[in-house]
């Protein structure tokens, strides 16, 4: 960069010894500058006559490529200088599309107000891919779950349970009963919700019991399928928070309940960032309360160097 800057110094004053005083270096330091550079070019920048020194062909080519390169840098460094000022800084969270967003808008909605430099950016998907990007190191954090057991490069810190329902229209034949059986299904149309992560877990056990049915639609969008099953079309086997939609009824599902765990999870081991600790102190103290449970924070190796400052 040094070589740049000198180039342009010596372009605009077609001077070597005036441009070297405008870039506070000795004339034979810039001198020494400029011919590596002609080097590395493979031809002189510049023609140096003992009344005039002025470009070649090749430097008044060169010129603009060598002012843009500045250009840049100098850029660079500002905006290097703003980030490295700024009292902002982003957390990127990993959201299973499977998960109501209102549940966790009071979380949001708390690290909002208690650390309002953080800058949210959230990722929507399903629950394998938010997996590899937490070993890739793409997303620092995650809330999500599995039916499985967290892999042990994985930490979980458990949220909140939910149940899964079954999500029909008010005219279903099933709409009469207050709880409903797996055998209760037994040949009934069945709307596929493709990214439930419970899905193959419940087909296992609905076999188990002996229960077949006939899937009719299949959908990555939960508000498809509450709209066919509203239509009367089937029944979903989804959330009891996801199931919000004006012209479903839902009924739990027993003899197996089946419930899923949601985590905020995080690569063990890892580094983590300030806005992360932050994160996790809000999850834990809202879901603590709400659930009334003593949750433990996170081991100590998985929380070292989070602490974040909170707004008083």
């Amino acid at each position: 960069m040094h070589q740049v800057r000198y180039f342009l110094a010596a372009a605009d004053e077609l001077n070597f010894t005036r441009a070297a005083e405008r870039c506070s270096v000795a004339q034979p330091t810039m001198t020494r500058a400029i011919k590596l550079l002609e080097y590395d070019f493979g031809g002189p920048l510049f023609n140096r006559e003992r009344s005039r020194t002025h470009l070649t062909e090749l430097g008044h080519m060169m010129r603009p490529y060598m002012q843009q390169i500045w250009d840049q840098a100098v850029e660079a460094k500002r905006r290097a200088q703003d980030f490295n000022n700024s009292d902002r800084t982003t957390l990127t969270l990993g959201m299973m599309c499977t998960i109501a967003p209102t549940t966790l808008m009071m979380l949001v909605r708390n690290l909002r107000t208690n650390h309002p430099g953080i800058e949210l950016q959230i990722v929507d998907s399903r629950a394998s891919e938010l997996n590899d990007m937490l070993n890739s190191g793409g997303l620092e954090v995650a809330i999500l779950c599995n039916p499985e057991p967290l892999p042990e490069k994985h930490h979980g810190i458990a949220l909140f349970k939910e149940q899964f329902v079954i999500a029909i229209s008010p005219d279903h034949p099933l709409a009469a009963k207050d709880v409903i059986r797996p055998r209760d299904l037994d040949g009934a149309d069945y709307l596929e919700r493709i990214n439930c992560e419970f899905g193959d877990f419940a087909e296992r056990v609905f076999r188990e019991q002996g229960v077949t049915d006939r899937t009719v639609y299949k959908s990555d969008r939960d508000d498809w399928i509450l709209a066919m099953a509203a239509a009367g079309l089937g029944y979903a086997f989804i959330p009891e928070q996801c199931a919000q939609h004006p012209g479903v009824i839902v009924r739990r599902l027993v003899e197996p309940e089946i419930w899923r765990e949601v985590c905020l999870v995080t690569a063990r081991g890892r580094p983590h960032s300030s806005p992360l600790g932050a994160m996790v102190r809000q999850a834990t103290r809202l879901f603590r309360r709400q659930s009334g449970a003593d949750t433990h924070l996170a081991d100590d190796e998985d929380l070292e160097g989070c602490d974040a400052p909170e707004a008083p």
